[in-house]
């Protein structure tokens, strides 16, 4: 697959360069950053959330674990984790499991904790198991710019 179309539409009407970072299959971002040879604390992991407003995505790095006390704190509502089947229907041309960071290109808002501010590249999903997309830290930033921001993770 490589990307899916509608992330690499969403990327290029934006001029966003990237790179695809190919990788053994893997099931989960902390698999893709180990495979990839990429730190973890760049390889953003992508969380589908369920609340009171829909769906929504939350973006960590795959070094970190959502802490839901914060994050409901800091969203001012209850949310949870969808489950696979809600994912999927959100998720039409990526494989099952794989989740594009960029929640904008599906209609989806997004919450980005702090920790990613700093990196200078990012790597996230691409659609499916076997690749990464690479952006800069700086097309990250401007890209998520009217995302929510905030700290609710800690050390997985």
């Amino acid at each position: 697959m490589g990307i899916a179309v509608t992330l690499a539409q969403y990327l290029l009407d934006r001029n966003v360069a990237y790179e695809l970072v190919p990788h053994p299959h893997t099931e989960t971002a902390s698999g893709s950053a180990n495979a990839s040879g990429v730190p973890a604390d760049s390889v953003v992991k992508a969380v589908v959330l369920k609340g009171g407003d829909g769906f929504m995505l939350a973006l960590l790095p795959a070094s970190r674990h959502i802490q839901f006390e914060e994050l409901r704190g800091l969203l001012g509502n209850d949310v949870d984790i969808a489950n696979e089947e809600q994912v999927e229907t959100l998720f039409l041309d990526c494989e099952p499991g794989s989740v594009p960071a960029l929640g904008a290109a599906y209609g989806l808002n997004v919450v980005v904790d702090d920790s990613l501010a700093q990196q200078p590249d990012i790597y996230f999903e691409s659609g499916d198991h076997t690749n990464l997309v690479q952006i800069s830290g700086t097309s990250f930033r401007k890209l998520t710019t009217n995302a929510r921001h905030g700290r609710f993770t800690g050390r997985a």
